[in-house]
């Protein structure tokens, strides 16, 4: 049972960062599509689709205060690999190196979820959790994610789902062809 989450642990890692290194790359070139707040890249060695948005709110706190801190990129993702059999990988990147140890708490309507963390990325612990997660937002008009950083900052991102559910069947289509 250890060495199945330690697999599948790395494996969540390594998505991660390829979604990190297709992120970087992602310009107006490989971008394909846009629904409304979200947007559908693509990339072809290897080949990844995913549809990305920018949070529309974003609220950093210590000890009860908003205090103003610099944030790299903050973005939620949705990744497709056509070798891949999952149907989308979630993915979180909140700008800044997390707490270790720490999750994510992502909250679309009445669900709840918990993203682990790795670095400056986060992401659900199966692929039943990203199933899960997915269907809460196509049904959903917004995802809260809360996270602790290294340096004890937490910070609250409002992201709109409008449009998800287009890009995600964009991104989806392009990479099962």
């Amino acid at each position: 049972m250890a060495s199945k989450l330690v697999r599948l642990a790395a494996g969540l890692c390594m998505a991660a960062m390829a979604t990190t290194t297709q992120a970087q790359q992602a310009t107006t070139d490989n971008r394909v599509g846009a629904n409304v707040d979200w947007s559908v890249f693509q990339a072809d060695n290897p080949k990844e689709c995913w549809g990305v948005s920018a949070p529309k709110e974003t609220v950093n706190t210590r000890d009860g205060r908003v205090v103003a801190v610099r944030r790299s990129d903050i973005q939620l993702f949705v990744l497709f690999r056509p070798d891949d059999s999952d149907k989308g990988q979630v993915s979180f990147t909140g700008g800044y190196p997390f707490a270790p140890g720490s999750t994510v708490n992502m909250v679309i309507g009445d669900s709840e979820f918990e993203l682990f963390t790795e670095g400056e990325w986060a992401w659900p612990a199966t692929p039943a959790d990203d199933a899960k997660i997915i269907t809460a937002m196509k049904r959903g008009a917004d995802a809260v994610l809360t996270a602790r950083s290294a340096r004890g900052t937490q910070t609250k991102d409002r992201f709109s789902l409008l449009g998800f559910t287009a890009a995600f069947e964009d991104a989806e289509k392009r990479c099962t062809q």
